[in-house]
């Protein structure tokens, strides 16, 4: 590869990382408000409505609290590892999304630059190896503190992340198999015709359970269950290290939100794409951005409504005991998952011989 070229594409994935890490800390920051805005207005509540119009600066008031609230750590505590693991958390949340295509390429100065900052051939893999890290954070969190209501939120976290990572990862050989490929491009380009919450309805119910466990969202918060464990793993925490831990929890919720888009409800794709893709004035490649940015407001709003999902669920349905949220993963959605990728593998293997 030529240096110039090299250079190129170097820059343009440093930009596309920094626009994809100001989008996530924005997310990050106004999803605080959305879940309190549509928490209260299914409660008949009113939510946050002092701080700017309606409640806008909310998240802002809250961050300026966090920056200047006095840090603490327990005497007891291993500093190196309570000061890394809020660090340890919030990296893979930042990262995971590195893979995931937000809309088609649009032409830049004759250059076709895809909207994602990395299109790998084993894009799932990545994904499932970074959201592995994240745990290492939490159990770290929970020991470092010399704190044993905050060390067993992170043993639970550690259960957790076991049981349920083996049926999300059983939920995603659906949508490979369909595709043929690892790449979420590939797995988004193959549901041009039909979307795999259709194919894989079974895949797509546990990867959506699963995810929920993952990030550690009610009704599977058990690692941070307060009439429990006080708080969980971050009991000991507090402003800014605390504040790196609820970030990596929201940011995470965007993130498996906009991977579950990808592989079951089409990515970015939705009417009038290839309509406007071919569309050049005066030499521009006009349709190319129009195209872009509506892939982008499609990818946008079918993350919204997971994300809404998650909120729904959060104010509607009970914290799980312990017992029933390990039954669940290692009884129902292991032989589920399993049964699914086997059903799958039969259905194409049929499919490919007839044809």
């Amino acid at each position: 590869m030529e240096l110039k070229t090299f250079v190129e594409i170097g820059l343009a994935a440093l930009i596309k990382s920094a626009l994809l890490a100001i989008v996530l800390l924005t997310a990050f920051a106004y999803m605080t408000l959305a879940e309190r805005k549509v928490l209260a207005w299914m409660q008949v509540r009113v939510g946050p409505n002092r701080a700017g119009p309606f409640g806008f600066f909310q998240p802002v008031a809250d961050g300026i609290k966090l920056l200047f609230k006095e840090e603490l750590i327990p005497s007891g505590a291993e500093r190196v590892l309570f000061v890394l693991a809020p660090i340890i958390t919030v990296i893979p949340a930042l990262i995971i999304m590195g893979v995931v295509p937000f809309g088609p390429p649009i032409e830049v100065f004759g250059y076709k630059v895809p909207l994602a900052i990395a299109d790998i051939n084993v894009g799932m893999l990545y994904i499932l190896s970074v959201a592995s890290i994240a745990v290492y954070g939490i159990v770290l969190a929970g020991w470092s503190s010399n704190n044993k209501y905050a060390m067993m939120g992170g043993l639970r976290s550690t259960a957790q992340m076991v049981s349920y990572e083996i049926a999300l990862g059983l939920a995603i050989v659906g949508p490979i198999l369909v595709a043929g490929s690892m790449s979420l491009r590939d797995i988004t380009l193959s549901q041009t015709t039909l979307w795999n919450v259709v194919r894989q309805p079974v895949g797509a119910l546990i990867f959506f359970l699963a995810t929920l466990a993952e990030v550690n969202r009610a009704p599977f918060d058990m690692p941070e269950a307060e009439q429990e464990l006080t708080a969980g793993y971050h009991t000991e925490y507090s402003g800014m290290k605390f504040a790196l831990f609820f970030m990596a929890e929201y940011i995470k919720m965007v993130a498996v939100s906009g991977i579950g888009v990808a592989l079951f409800f089409g990515g970015y794709l939705g009417p009038f794409l290839d309509t406007v893709g071919p569309w050049v004035i005066n030499g521009w490649a006009v349709g190319s951005w129009i195209a872009g940015l509506l892939g982008l407001l499609y990818f946008s709003l079918k993350t919204a409504f997971f994300l809404f999902c998650m909120i729904w669920i959060r104010g509607t349905l009970p914290r799980l005991r312990y017992d029933q949220l390990m039954r669940l993963g290692w009884k129902v959605m292991l032989p589920l998952a399993l049964a699914n990728v086997v059903v799958t593998a039969v259905a194409l293997a049929l499919l490919g011989a007839r044809g």
